[in-house]
């Protein structure tokens, strides 16, 4: 379970985080990883109705909850994340939605450290450059 110091609240911090942060996508998540020096490391979840009903929707929560509390054992401070759970989530393993979600904020966690490198794109600019929202 996450600590409620550990997760996004408000909708200006998602905006922020989806906004400005790296995105990278797996088959079941979409993840977005910001910096943020000094603060408890924090995450948010959006799973919407197309997951499936709220049992669905509540059980891949859970998942992603769990997730997340590992990587708050391991990096306690410096990143806020949303997770955004994709339709095929709702028939993924834990395992799966596990390997997912770790693929993700690996990837995420090495474009953040990269952008951060002198010389390096800042957060998001890569994305903007493909087209992406920006």
């Amino acid at each position: 379970m996450l600590a409620t110091t550990h997760r996004l609240r408000s909708a200006a911090d998602f905006t922020h985080t989806v906004r400005s942060g790296v995105r990278q996508g797996r088959r079941n998540v979409v993840l977005y990883a910001v910096r943020s020096e000094g603060r408890p490391s924090r995450f948010g979840f959006i799973v919407s109705k197309a997951v499936g009903n709220a049992v669905t929707r509540n059980l891949v929560k859970r998942r992603l909850r769990e997730a997340a509390a590992s990587t708050v054992r391991a990096q306690p401070e410096g990143l806020d994340v949303v997770v955004r759970a994709l339709p095929a989530s709702a028939q993924a393993s834990w395992a799966d939605l596990s390997k997912d979600y770790e693929s993700a904020l690996g990837g995420a966690l090495r474009r953040l450290d990269r952008d951060a490198q002198p010389g390096g794109l800042p957060s998001g600019g890569e994305r903007s450059a493909h087209g992406g929202h920006g």
